[in-house]
């Protein structure tokens, strides 16, 4: 189901002119195409929005010039391959912009077949510098999926912090993958060949996780017929994973912190003293310091906890991921049902990438496996996504109070809004989504008042 790459192209150029032809040009071979009609204005927007290629001209006014444009572009991020276009160049100009790391240089009047030459040529060198991302991401035991440049950001820190010792806290939304990340920082680590132990603190009634975290003597309490070894002391010479860990009992935080100080404690009823070496990730969907606030959460015990943050992003905040994932959970999952690989319709990907995900890589998950389970076809179409995902999200912010008429513009109006921030307002690409001409959605447009 995998679709050709399309590179998110920016056009910085001072003449109006040459950004609306390049522009159209681009776009009507399918392309998302920006413009910045200045160097401040490119470097702004390349800081705020992905962006995979640049058209730059070399001679601008203002503070900028192309020169300084690019050497800005490469400082936040370096990936970006940017084509230098003007028509005033000199060699030393090209010289100078090829050693900052520009693809190539092009004069004016440009050349269409070149323009789309080099395009395709950005994109491949892209493309290939993710495959070798991706190869190099093949030494997490468990896959973790995903280019963008959020989670390319988690996969560097995960491999600068793993060789060490320290204590790392991973915050997320639910079902972004914590336990995950927790398991690719030991695996990465020279504790990898011991044991990785999780503990799930919410799941564990309270007046048993002492128990289950130290574990306790024979008669401790009702019920303590035999010792019990506690999760700290089975993770000796490991890691110990604490997940939701704001749902502890403050008495159990208070054991924890001192565990985490002195690395001894006593099993719960026992006397003897027993000491560990374990590396301790916690993880939480919960604000810490708002829990600190309200008195749900030792402040000394966070400090303790929070040496190397690791903040997960949620998956509406990385949908440049969705189509990989999809790609894996298909293959995991007709793997598994014995099923000849599925695909994905391309209108049916743009509803999922609309989709705002709240249960994140979780909810995913959950969905690719009963669509695998339930599409009667080898293609996943629109038709047999469920329901709610089309307009879930929608119909909650429409007002039953009002004339059918109203409710269908309303609901109209907020279905091309979706579709073309999806697209990036790309016209082409969402017009040819919703099945109308190009003509036909810009009389929507006016007619909603719809503006970028």
């Amino acid at each position: 189901m995998k679709e050709p790459f399309k590179p998110n192209i920016l056009i910085i150029d001072d003449e109006a002119s040459i950004c609306e032809s390049l522009q159209g040009i681009l776009e009507d071979e399918g392309y998302n195409v920006a413009t910045a009609c200045s160097g401040e204005a490119g470097v702004r927007h390349v800081a705020s929005e992905p962006i995979d290629v640049v058209f730059l001209d070399i001679l601008m006014p203002g503070g900028f010039d192309g020169i300084e444009t690019l050497r800005r572009i490469k400082q936040i991020s370096p990936d970006i391959e940017v084509i230098m276009i003007t028509g005033h160049g000199t060699f030393e100009l090209a010289l100078e912009a090829g050693s900052m790391g520009a693809l190539d240089f092009l004069g004016k009047p440009l050349s269409l077949d070149i323009v789309l030459a080099k395009v395709e040529e950005a994109a491949q060198k892209i493309e290939r510098r993710r495959a070798q991302l991706t190869q190099e991401n093949s030494e997490f035991e468990r896959p973790i999926i995903g280019t963008s440049r959020p989670m390319q950001e988690i996969l560097a820190k995960i491999r600068q912090i793993a060789p060490t010792n320290g204590r790392v806290l991973i915050t997320g939304e639910s079902g972004t993958g914590k336990e995950l990340i927790a398991y690719a920082v030991h695996n990465l680590s020279p504790r990898q060949k011991a044991a990785f132990v999780k503990v799930n603190c919410a799941a564990i009634p309270t007046d048993l996780i002492e128990s289950e975290l130290f574990g306790h003597e024979r008669g401790a309490f009702t019920g303590a017929s035999s010792r019990r070894i506690g999760k700290f002391e089975q993770a000796d010479g490991g890691t110990i994973f604490l997940d939701e860990i704001a749902d502890m009992s403050p008495s159990t935080q208070a054991k924890v912190l001192r565990a985490l100080e002195e690395h001894e404690f006593e099993r719960v009823g026992g006397g003897q003293t027993i000491r560990v070496d374990v590396r301790v990730i916690s993880a939480t969907n919960k604000d810490l310091e708002a829990e600190i606030q309200g008195d749900k959460f030792r402040e000394d015990l966070y400090y303790r906890l929070n040496v190397v943050p690791l903040h997960l992003p949620p998956l509406r905040e990385r949908v440049t991921d969705l189509p990989s994932l999809i790609d894996h959970f298909l293959t995991r999952f007709c793997r598994e049902n014995q099923k000849s690989k599925m695909l994905v319709h391309e209108k049916a990907l743009a509803v999922l990438k609309g989709y705002s995900w709240p249960g994140n890589i979780r909810e995913l998950r959950n969905m690719i496996e009963r669509l695998v389970i339930l599409c009667p076809h080898d293609t996943i179409r629109v038709d047999n996504l469920p329901i709610e995902l089309n307009h879930r999200d929608n119909l909650a912010q429409i007002s039953t109070e009002r004339p059918l008429r109203e409710a269908k513009s309303e609901f109209e109006y907020r279905f091309i809004q979706n579709c073309l921030e999806t697209n990036g307002w790309n016209i082409t690409e969402t017009a040819r989504q919703l099945g109308i001409e190009r003509t036909n959605l810009h009389r929507k447009m006016r007619q909603y008042d719809i503006k970028r």
